[in-house]
């Protein structure tokens, strides 16, 4: 009972100092490790460290207005600040941009508002930060599931195909791209009349997790086909 009093009061000591720090670090490492899982550059010991130092931030704005100034409550609001604009280098830090592809915007997303469950924690909000974790785990991975199993969301894709013929027309590629509901954006055609061969180069829209398989077996049996690549419009 008395240690349920002591993590209950708004008062920083320490036995809810400790409970505060070790609370914030789970749940940081509850977001890391799915963020791990799917393969992002920020895991378990980033988000984790990210809730324990946000955490710490606002022990620290609280004791010492409590300790030093005689205002019990002390001012939370001056280092949380901080905390909130300091974050957005470390969320900065996991987006990646190359070629006009962005990525890792739900990473920073997710050091975002595991800085501020490590400050809800810090203050004493611990259901509240126990269930903004819950409802950020619901969106990374049961939406992630929604997206995946009702295709949701497109992206751009770059087929190259190198053809062992001279071809004047791309209609029957059209139609391949059409029938598997494949979107054709823009294409470029590069003809070597010494080799007697054409690349063409298709630039596509389709459903993030299209299987492309098919329809290159289908691709290939347009025309007499040397090779197919399949890429991300980024790696053009």
């Amino acid at each position: 009972m008395q240690f349920l009093q002591d993590i209950s009061t708004l008062d920083v000591n320490l036995s809810n100092s400790i409970f505060r720090m070790l609370l914030s670090m789970a749940l940081g490492v509850v977001v890391g490790a799915e963020r791990k899982r799917k393969g992002q550059i920020a895991g378990i010991r980033t988000f984790a460290l990210i809730t324990m130092g946000a955490c710490l931030a606002m022990l620290l704005s609280i004791y010492v207005p409590q300790e030093y100034m005689g205002l019990k409550n002390g001012d939370p609001g001056r280092i949380a600040a901080q905390v909130i604009t300091g974050i957005g280098f470390l969320g900065g830090g996991a987006i990646i941009r190359a070629k006009g592809s962005v990525k890792g915007l739900t990473t920073a997303a997710g050091i975002w508002i595991s800085a501020i469950i490590g400050m809800a924690v810090g203050v004493g909000m611990y259901m509240v930060a126990v269930t903004t974790t819950l409802l950020i785990l619901m969106v990374l991975v049961m939406f992630d599931w929604y997206e995946h199993w009702q295709r949701v969301g497109q992206e751009s894709k770059a087929l190259n195909i190198k053809i062992d013929e001279i071809i004047l027309s791309i209609d029957k590629y059209r139609e391949v791209l059409a029938d598997s509901h494949v979107h054709l954006s823009t294409y470029f055609i590069e003809y070597d009349y010494a080799k007697g061969t054409t690349e063409l180069n298709l630039l596509v829209l389709a459903h993030a997790h299209a299987d492309f398989l098919p329809v290159i077996d289908r691709l290939h049996s347009v025309a007499p086909t040397i090779s197919i690549t399949l890429s991300s419009q980024a790696d053009i």
